[in-house]
């Protein structure tokens, strides 16, 4: 196992490169789809945890919810100023520690977090961080990389060569990560899986040609219908038992249980 960890300096020296904010892949909207098709976020008070450029804070923001972005990286903080500013979305942006949250508990109606609980060597401490701060009957949401995906095995490799640009990070079943989010006193209800679009074999290529100064769409569409076919299998095998075990990414919904 790798003895390097995922470190503040590692993040600043990420979210410092100079690229365009638009230039940086997002997650697809998949957090702020996924919640909507599970709660109204009007009025709602909501934490996301290791935001990073806090896009999907914005729109959860935009949805009418009162947002909180945390992140201890000063760096990523000022791209999710960027973000917020250029959607008109109102952001309270913290900076803080994931392990040692600066609120009360049970303050938060729901507190998600999507590619931060893998860099974590002991990860049922940030849970349990997490459902602290959040109110009986709330929601945790966690986004996180699939063991059994391509993408896993890719960073496995860079990881054992020291080459992995966050350190040292690990991967989740959705039966493993169920338990853990039972360890930390929350039950899980929901979960989903998704995969990369565009695919993983083009943002690595988009990678390697944007190094040579070559900038590529960053999602392009050759043949609309074959686009559009692709795009609706996707979606029919996201949503099913396969999607969960074979994307490369899984979240579970779980709720804090309330007492008596």
């Amino acid at each position: 196992m790798s003895s390097r960890t995922s470190e503040r300096s590692h993040w600043d020296d990420f979210w410092r490169r100079d690229r365009d904010l638009d230039e940086i892949y997002d997650n697809d909207g998949r957090i702020p789809l996924e919640v909507g098709r599970r709660m109204d976020v009007s009025g709602l008070l909501i934490m996301e945890v290791g935001a990073a450029t806090a896009r999907d804070s914005a729109t959860l923001s935009l949805q009418g919810a009162r947002v909180v972005a945390l992140d201890y990286s000063h760096e990523a903080l000022r791209l999710a100023r960027e973000a917020a500013d250029r959607s008109g979305a109102e952001l309270m942006l913290v900076c803080g520690d994931a392990l040692a949250l600066p609120f009360r508990d049970g303050v938060f109606d729901l507190v998600f977090h999507q590619g931060v609980l893998e860099h974590f060597r002991e990860p049922i401490l940030l849970l349990r961080e997490n459902s602290r701060v959040t109110r009986p009957g709330g929601t945790v949401l966690v986004d996180v990389p699939q063991t059994f995906h391509v993408y896993t095995a890719m960073k496995k490799v860079l990881i054992a060569l020291n080459a992995w640009f966050a350190g040292w990070e690990t991967q989740f079943t959705a039966g493993s990560l169920r338990r853990l989010l039972k360890d930390a006193g929350l039950e899980p209800r929901a979960a989903y899986g998704r995969f990369f679009s565009p695919s993983l074999a083009y943002r690595v290529f988009r990678e390697i040609m944007m190094k040579l100064g070559i900038c590529l769409p960053l999602r392009p569409v050759l043949v609309p219908p074959v686009h559009d076919l692709r795009r609706r299998i996707r979606e029919k095998v996201e949503s099913s038992p396969v999607g969960r075990m074979t994307g490369c990414v899984i979240g579970i919904f779980a709720e804090k249980q309330r007492r008596g």
